[in-house]
This record gives structure tokens, C-alpha cells and sequence, in this order.
């Protein structure tokens, strides 16, 4: 799961460090620029349905911070308004691409970085060893789609 979050990560940072236009000096147009942040929305928001639906609420069954209206639903309610706001800019800037603003994008992914970047490493720690060990069984794990 670390890695996976760590992927996230520096995808993101990735997207944000290039905004200021130095895409061109990988090699990238801004339509390949735009594309690649348009992946990292699409991989977020996959990877948050897939939670949502099938993951969160096993868990929820005995992990409180899982549920509805806990810490980690919380988190991926913050995500998706600023995937909502990066998506915006994403269609305004396809449309017509001399309206593309370094600014304005890293302020959009400012916005959410830190509530994305604090629910992926709570999200390992919350999955990880030790602290499934208090609420499940080895054998019951699984039980758990993932």
C-alpha cells in the first residue's frame, strides 16, 4: 500500500513541479502536460471509487475511522472537491490552451495537497500490520477485497 500511496504522491508532485511550463524541457507540449495531470485525476478518482465502494466499507464493519462520516471518508470528501476544481481548470485549459495558467493550476493542486498527501500515509498507517492485527484475524484478511 506504501508504495502504491508513494506512486500518488509523486505523481502529483510531478504534475505540480512541472506546471511552471518546464514540461517543455522533457520534451512535453502542454496538450502532454494537460494529459498527464488529467491521469493523475483519473487515477485518484479510481482508485477512491474502488475504495469506497468495495474496500472502506469492509472495513468500517470494525475499523471506526473507515465509516461514513469518520477520518477517512472525511479526507476522500476534501480529495474529490479539489479533483472537482483541477478538472475545471483541466477542461478550460483543453478548450484553449493559451488560457493554460501556471499559477492558477498550482494553486488549485495547493489547495488539496495537504489533505491528500496526510489521508495516504494515515491510510497506510491505519492498513498496516500492527494495527489490523487489532481488529481482524490473519485468517480473516481474506475477506477484505484488496
Amino acid at each position: 500500500m506504501k508504495r502504491f500511496h508513494d506512486w500518488f504522491k509523486l505523481e502529483f508532485d510531478t504534475v505540480y513541479e512541472l506546471a511552471d511550463g518546464s514540461y517543455t524541457q522533457r520534451g512535453m507540449s502542454t496538450k502532454m502536460y494537460l494529459a498527464s495531470a488529467q491521469q493523475l485525476r483519473r487515477h485518484l478518482t479510481m482508485h477512491h471509487t474502488i475504495e469506497e465502494q468495495h474496500i472502506f466499507p469492509v472495513l468500517a464493519q470494525r475499523m471506526p475511522s473507515f465509516r461514513e462520516d469518520e477520518a477517512h471518508i472525511k479526507s476522500h470528501h476534501g480529495i474529490h472537491e479539489g479533483l472537482d476544481k483541477l478538472g475545471i481548470l483541466l477542461e478550460k485549459y483543453v478548450a484553449d490552451p493559451t488560457t493554460y495558467s501556471p499559477a492558477e493550476i498550482r494553486t488549485c493542486l495547493d489547495s488539496w495537497r495537504e489533505v491528500l498527501f496526510n489521508h495516504l500515509d494515515e491510510e497506510v498507517e491505519d492498513l498496516s500490520a500492527t494495527n489490523m492485527k487489532k481488529y481482524w484475524k490473519l485468517e480473516e484478511l481474506d475477506m477484505i477485497p484488496m
